[in-house]
């Protein structure tokens, strides 16, 4: 047995001593083990308190039209996976179980939209479409056609972010989801979704979306009409004061019992608001050595500063989070409802404070509403605002405003990333906003997560025209359009926020956001964040083997049989990140930045390195390791992406004895399916309404991680699994009449494997 299975053994028998050990006097302890319910569909706004809960077996992916080569080409618009007839250019397909639930394209452009779901081609137009040419000029308002099918608040149009077109509606999916442009012109956008492993505890069947289905559920654009008021229930526990900001740290409550903070509300006088808003909540969950939130007021509740510079009723008119201003009361008021359970305390107090000299004193009202806590603790997971200050970004590198591995004293983290806000210049500069973000999670060398840009995250495009705008789960609610225009030094903070709802992000073990500085992460901006997460310090998902494909040795060990592969290859090459090496460009530098930044010119900002393993166009078969009691299996491949489209079909032997050459019962599980490769095209004419202008093109990064979900059904109370990969022959061509460089193969390099759990701590432990 080599040292990895040796170490994994060992890991093994540990987790299993923690699961049987941790909790077994505790009779709030998940006794039947029963996981919970995960809302799908448009019950994943409808059970909005189910935020904090554990979604085992999800998994979530933002895909783009980013330059593949890692730069900012025409900002990144118009990087095409392949294109098909009819001038269907193809920028997302994806097959398995799954709900679309976040669509944006800047302005119109691309429109019309295909969203091709289960085969059945769903055409979504906006109504600038029809007569593109100086829209900007000839439309006030636009929406999208069918209105019916996404209204407002469940989608926005760019006449309303002041630059984009955007959807929250959820597209069901049980086999594939495909969105094509027909046009190519400043065709951006990103969109996220979610594959499931099994429909077995989703809140309601997975239903294929079709567009004849138009009218979407009444209730939940009620719900979120609602933004910008208190959203959270009135019938509970509350805690009511005003108290006098007299010293460094004044407390607001402390509470002991199990409960779930449903309601943070302050009211703060508008005249001292702008002095107030650098003052720092802090909450302390369970008697932890360390808060889970500690953040300036101001970012905390969504926005980079308290300034109000058009005296907005809102400056933050969100879902969980807003900022409203009552000018006949001459007061700010701030509300958070994002649920926040805990299992023992709560203790919530303000920081920071720089109190008035003898002559004057400031007062804050707050009200905070709490309820016993009724679920498992294996179920849910605290919250989090994780505050992070960037005065100097290092060049080259992605800004990192969470890396949750031992953050808080723990090195293990499972829950739902939902959000941030956060301040992207200090001096009124818009241009760094070319900064694209990624996130990785569970040590993933390939983000999950990878856009088009920092004003696209927040709900706009082309810098919302350097206006301000507030939606439900975007915007950008302060900043001025320019240095010149700004009425105040307050005028020059720009900040976006995000919140992530229905298309949370979770992840089972560690949790990375991070985010260009400008297009090739060299602006010099001070940047600032507030990150929103659950979690809690266990993991969900347990990494338990690790196949090196080409090594002897591990494909001995793992029963490796594939009858038609390659011999080893060896490859050099990246992964998919940012530019190669460092730029000339050295714009907004001061002299001893340049002075500093001259030396890295030309050097390689993310090295290539060797990988090896094998391709196929037949079947390979392994052994891997598992945990009896996983609820699912997460396969995670490292493969050579010069091949295209790779595609197979999944097969698992429900013969606990099965080995290499018997016979076995297999059971397939679902089409493991990755589009595109390096090679793609990029196409942008020079007219709004010019026909497709491919410019193909391959990158230099051939590896990538990629993820596929093994239902619990095949997996649970099994020790070991055989599994079979059937590679099945992708006939898609890169452009009608022009096939990929490469024919279609898999390829395999590794195979991490990752069990799912529910995650068992001692609240009383951190």
């Amino acid at each position: 047995m080599n040292r990895f299975l040796v170490s994994s053994v060992i890991g093994i028998v540990m987790v299993m001593i923690t699961v049987l050990s941790i909790h077994a006097d505790d009779p709030s302890r998940d006794k039947s083990n029963v996981l919970p319910v995960i809302p799908v569909g448009f019950d994943a706004y409808r059970m909005w308190d189910k935020w904090p809960q554990q979604r085992i077996g999800v998994r979530a992916y933002m895909r783009s039209t980013y330059d593949r080569d890692g730069g900012n080409r025409t900002a990144d618009a118009s990087h095409y996976l392949f294109g098909n007839p009819g001038e269907q250019n193809v920028s997302l397909d994806v097959k398995g179980k799954g709900v679309l639930y976040f669509f944006r394209a800047n302005h119109w452009h691309g429109s019309p939209w295909h969203f091709i779901c289960d085969g059945t081609d769903n055409i979504v137009r906006e109504s600038a479409t029809l007569d593109p040419v100086d829209a900007k000029k000839k439309f006030e308002k636009t929406e999208f056609i069918p209105a019916e099918s996404f209204p407002e608040p469940l989608a926005w149009t760019w006449s309303t972010t002041k630059g984009a077109d955007l959807i929250w509606r959820p597209m069901m999916f049980r086999d594939s989801f495909q969105i094509a442009y027909e046009r190519t012109f400043y065709g951006t956008g990103y969109y996220i979704y979610h594959l499931f492993s099994s429909e077995k505890n989703l809140s309601q069947p997975l239903e294929t979306w079709e567009l004849v289905d138009r009218h979407p559920e009444p209730d939940v654009v009620a719900l979120l009409n609602r933004s910008g008021t208190d959203i959270a229930p009135k019938e509970i526990a509350k805690i009511e004061k005003t108290v006098t900001l007299d010293s460094e740290t004044v407390p607001l409550a402390e509470i002991h019992a199990p409960g779930v903070v449903r309601a943070v509300k302050m009211t703060l006088p508008l005249d001292d608001a702008i002095n107030l808003e650098r003052i720092r909540l802090r909450v302390t969950w369970d008697g932890a050595k360390h808060p889970s939130i500690d953040a300036p007021l101001c970012l905390f509740f969504g926005a980079g500063t308290f300034y109000n510079r058009d005296a907005r009723e809102y400056l933050v008119k969100g879902f969980p989070l807003n900022i409203r201003y009552d000018f006949a009361a001459k007061t700010v008021e701030l509300g958070c409802y994002y649920p926040m359970p805990f299992f023992k305390s709560a203790k919530l107090e303000l920081t920071g404070i720089k109190p008035k000299p003898n002559s004057g004193k400031t007062e804050l009202h707050y009200e905070i509403r709490h309820e016993p806590l009724t679920v498992p603790v294996s179920h849910t997971s605290y919250f989090h605002a994780t505050y992070k200050d960037i005065p100097t970004p290092e060049p080259g590198l992605d800004m990192v405003y969470l890396d949750t591995k031992g953050i808080e004293g723990h090195d293990d983290w499972s829950g739902n990333f939902v959000g941030m806000s956060f301040i992207f210049s200090h001096s009124g500069n818009l241009g760094t906003l070319e900064g694209d973000p990624r996130f990785f999670f569970d040590d993933s060398r390939s983000p999950q997560a990878y856009g088009t840009g920092t004003e696209e995250w927040g709900g706009g495009g082309d810098y919302w025209g350097g206006l301000n705008m507030t939606l439900p789960l975007a915007g950008h609610p302060c900043g001025t359009v320019n240095p010149k225009e700004a009425k105040h030094e307050k005028d020059l903070i720009e900040s976006a926020y995000r919140f992530l709802l229905a298309d949370l992000m979770p992840f089972g073990k560690r949790a990375v956001i991070g985010f260009e500085h400008g297009a090739e992460n060299l602006s010099t901006e001070h940047y600032e964040a507030v990150t929103y997460w659950y979690g809690v310090p266990a993991a969900s998902l347990i990494k338990t083997d690790h196949l090196d494909v080409g090594n002897p040795e591990s494909e001995r060990d793992h029963h490796y049989n594939s009858p038609d592969a390659s011999d080893v290859e060896t490859i050099f090459s990246r992964y998919e990140l940012g530019i190669d090496t460092f730029p000339e460009n050295t714009w907004g530098m001061s002299p001893e930045q340049i002075a500093e930044y001259k030396e890295k010119i030309g050097k390689e900002v993310y090295p290539a390195h060797e990988e090896y393993g094998r391709h196929t166009a037949g079947v390979s078969e392994f052994t891997v390791t598992l945990v009896p009691e996983n609820r699912g299996v997460m396969l995670r491949r490292t493969l050579d992406y010069s091949f295209p489209n790779q595609t197979a079909e999944v097969f698992v032997s429900l013969d606990d004895d099965s080995a290499p050459g018997k016979e076995t019962e297999w059971k397939s599980v679902g089409i493991w399916y990755l589009a595109g490769s390096n090679t793609f095209y990029h196409s942008y004419p020079k007219e709004e309404l010019g026909t497709r202008t491919p410019n193909i093109m391959t990158s230099n990064r051939r590896f990538r991680d990629d993820e596929f979900l093994l239902p619990e059904e095949v997996t649970q109370g099994r020790d070991k699994i055989r599994i079979q990969i059937q590679t099945i022959e992708s006939k898609q061509e890169l452009l009608p009449g022009v096939p990929f460089p490469k024919p279609s193969r898999w390829s395999e390099l590794k195979y991490d494997v990752y069990c799912y759990v529910l995650p068992i701590f001692d609240p009383s432990g951190r």
